[in-house]
């Protein structure tokens, strides 16, 4: 098989990757119609929070929200922020999440001096474990945050089961999940809150972006104060900018620039998703009967997948990355256990399912400027090497 040999036309007729630089881990997708908007936005009179922004809130609340209501913040960390204020979080409380995920999930605690408490992985999925879940809560536990790894949505009736239980919120860090969905529902409309990201290759972009999606209308207005330095930016309407500030805010707004770039990519992304997914399909066929690998997240029917990444548990894996390097693939951990930082408060010794895979997983390319010839190259080299 030859490699970057290419049997369908790439998606929109996007350029394909050089050819000299193999087979890359990430490529972010901007669609042509994104270049085209954001330069009328940069001839108009607004390319800060404006027209766009409130435009992009709608549709992206009509397309995953259920009845909730959105609000555009400049990443999604900042919308993670968002939402432990608005859950209520405060100083002493604590909150579940689990050990393995960006530190995007967790620094927050720390500007709000919120102890975090590191539950293990389901070895099966690489999300929360619920088990460890339910051991860790106590009187202070606030809010449970859960990480739909890879785009596989976590369990979640079991994790509602615990919340109602103890009246806690839970709050789904959905940065990997746009557009999954779990027993026939999507991912944002589930939870008292969702934070999707559009960081630059995610499956929209907006350059850097996230939006919060709360099910509580009730308190959109406080979101929107927070975002914008705690003022009431709906006063700017009435011709009056001397209304008060009565509690902190932050300057965590989108552009217009950017929503500019969210529309462009929303208005294509069911042809963006189904192309990663099939992706992701592509790589289960090509990766079966390979001797010691296993491809997270394929089994589960009551659940799909968005397809943001392809991880695999992998035995010696500074070898298998190597003879993937030496045929130009990339491939690459991309998270880590939050625990290894000192900042967090460094290593944890009751997290046995990730110490058993913390050696031994790896993520595979997967982006919208692959195509199926790429898949079947990387399990063919996997094969060969196995």
């Amino acid at each position: 098989m030859q490699p970057m040999t290419h049997k369908e036309k790439p998606m929109n007729e996007m350029p394909v990757m050089n050819e000299s630089e193999g087979i890359v881990l990430f490529y972010p997708n901007v669609p042509k119609t994104a270049i085209e908007e954001v330069a009328k936005v940069l001839q108009s009179r607004w390319i800060g929070q404006g027209p766009k922004v409130a435009q992009f809130e709608k549709e992206f609340s009509e397309k995953f929200a259920g009845r909730g209501s959105s609000l555009a913040v400049g990443s999604g960390t900042d919308a993670l922020h968002l939402a432990y204020i608005l859950a209520g979080l405060k100083e002493g409380d604590e909150v579940i999440t689990p050990v393995f995920t960006c530190t995007a999930t967790t620094i927050q605690f720390l500007y709000m001096n919120v102890t975090v408490r590191f539950a293990d992985i389901d070895p099966e999925t690489l999300n929360i474990n619920i088990d460890h879940v339910r051991e860790l809560i106590t009187e202070k536990t606030k809010a449970i945050v859960c990480v739909h790894y890879g785009g596989l949505p976590c369990d979640m009736d079991e994790l509602h089961t615990i919340a109602k239980e103890y009246g806690i919120p839970v709050i789904e860090d959905a940065a990997h999940a746009l557009g999954a969905t779990y027993k026939g529902k999507k991912i944002g409309e589930i939870s008292e809150f969702t934070m999707f990201s559009f960081q630059a290759i995610k499956h929209i972009t907006t350059g850097d972006g996230g939006m919060l999606i709360v099910q509580d209308k009730d308190i959109v207005p406080k979101g929107e104060r927070i975002r914008w330095f705690g003022i009431d930016r709906s006063n700017k309407q009435k011709g009056n900018w001397e209304n008060d500030i009565w509690e902190v805010g932050y300057k965590y707004q989108m552009t217009d620039i950017a929503a500019a770039m969210g529309l462009a990519g929303l208005h294509e992304f069911d042809e963006v998703l189904a192309h990663r997914q099939k992706l992701f399909q592509a790589y289960r066929k090509g990766l079966q009967g390979a001797r010691g690998i296993k491809l997270i997240g394929a089994e589960h029917t009551d659940r799909t997948h968005a397809a943001w990444l392809c991880t695999c548990l992998v035995e010696k894996r500074m070898d298998f990355m190597k003879s993937l390097r030496d045929h130009k693939i990339e491939s690459s951990q991309v998270h880590y256990r939050n625990d290894r930082y000192t900042v967090l408060g460094g290593r944890r010794n009751d997290l046995p399912h990730m110490d058993a895979v913390e050696d031994n997983y790896i993520v595979l390319p997967l982006h919208t400027h692959m195509n199926e010839a790429n898949d079947e190259y990387v399990c063919y080299v996997i094969k060969k090497g196995s």
